[in-house]
């Protein structure tokens, strides 16, 4: 089993650790603690993604996007 925690440090608790031993009693594991990336540099980070965003960023930039209600986007992608 995999599980993935996001959270801001201040919530790291003894609780948070329990449950963690709870939901993996009597097994090995790993912890790995990293700094999370935030959205905008995790958008960025693949050179496609990148590419694509600043492309489509230029295309709005010159009136060339399509502008949707909230309402016409949930009609036709769903909700």
């Amino acid at each position: 089993m995999r599980t993935t925690y996001h959270l801001n440090v201040n919530e790291l608790t003894v609780e948070l650790l329990n449950s963690i031993k709870e939901a993996f009693r009597g097994k090995v594991i790993d912890i790995t603690v990293a700094e999370a990336m935030d959205e905008t540099e995790y958008l960025l980070s693949s050179e496609a993604n990148k590419k694509f965003l600043l492309e489509s960023s230029e295309e709005l930039k010159e009136g060339k996007g399509i502008v949707f209600t909230v309402e016409e986007l949930q009609k036709k992608y769903g909700q």
